[in-house]
């Protein structure tokens, strides 16, 4: 049997007294592409951050690769270059773009790679351009992002992870800022990394892609991690009432 590219276990997270994760278990296979759904405000992104510790997880164990990450021993942090070490191999893309406003678009997926990587130079922004070309942006590389639209700025911050050589991508709604117009832009992108067998998980309010594109679909609600299964198992034949009841409202909104 195929080890877990991540393996959640019994993770738990407070924000005082809320208790925002509960005890989830959750297995990521690797090469897959594993979407998060759930209404607003039910743990996906707190879980996404936890798998690259931005969030520090309370109890339990993830593990990547097989290697607990954050904590030397559960209750004892790594040290912060070890995490940092670690982050190495995971890309994550966030709701807002977070690119640099002075640097074009080449310098910006280049300059990680100077100084998380220590390529030179010439080297950055030839592997900046490779990353470029695959999001579909080889005639931007010298805009700035004032000059790129929300759906071209969502693909440098793309071509700034994977030209990073991730294992892991990390994906917590791509989409939401975006323009409706533009949003089939970033997905196409996606689609592609997931074709291309890339370890993938996206937190997203896109139904379709995530029953399209997605090997498991895995819904909370209210913290905990109500079911995992395949899109059909999901979005044809739920299990549990709520996540009928989340899919008819969703439905409801987005039938126009």
């Amino acid at each position: 049997m195929q080890a877990s590219a991540v393996d959640i276990r019994k993770v738990n997270k407070y924000y005082g007294p809320f208790h925002a994760l509960k005890d989830v278990d959750l297995a990521i296979p690797p090469g897959k592409v594993t979407c998060l759904i759930g209404p607003s405000g039910s743990g996906k992104s707190t879980l996404l951050r936890c798998i690259n510790f931005l969030e520090e997880y309370d109890s339990g164990e993830i593990r990547i690769d097989g290697q607990l990450i954050g904590y030397e021993v559960p209750g004892r942090k790594m040290s912060g270059r070890k995490l940092r070490q670690m982050r190495r191999s995971i890309g994550m893309v966030f709701q807002q773009f977070n690119l640099w406003p002075h640097m074009t678009a080449k310098e910006n997926v280049a300059e990680g790679l100077i100084r998380v990587r220590g390529l030179s130079k010439s080297e950055a922004e030839t592997r900046a351009a490779e990353a470029l070309t695959k999001v579909g942006l080889a005639d931007k590389m010298g805009n700035h992002p004032a000059r790129l639209s929300g759906g071209q700025q969502q693909r440098v911050a793309i071509a700034r992870a994977i030209a990073m050589e991730p294992r892991l991508m990390l994906f917590d709604e791509p989409t939401s800022a975006l323009d409706p117009e533009l949003v089939g832009e970033v997905l196409n992108v996606m689609k592609a990394l997931a074709s291309e067998g890339m370890t993938m998980v996206v937190v997203t309010h896109e139904m379709g892609f995530a029953a399209h594109v997605a090997d498991q679909v895995a819904f909370m609600e209210k913290g905990e991690l109500v079911a995992v299964d395949s899109p059909q198992g999901i979005f044809h034949a739920p299990k549990d009432e709520r996540i009928w009841n989340f899919l008819r409202t969703y439905h409801e909104r987005n039938s126009f």
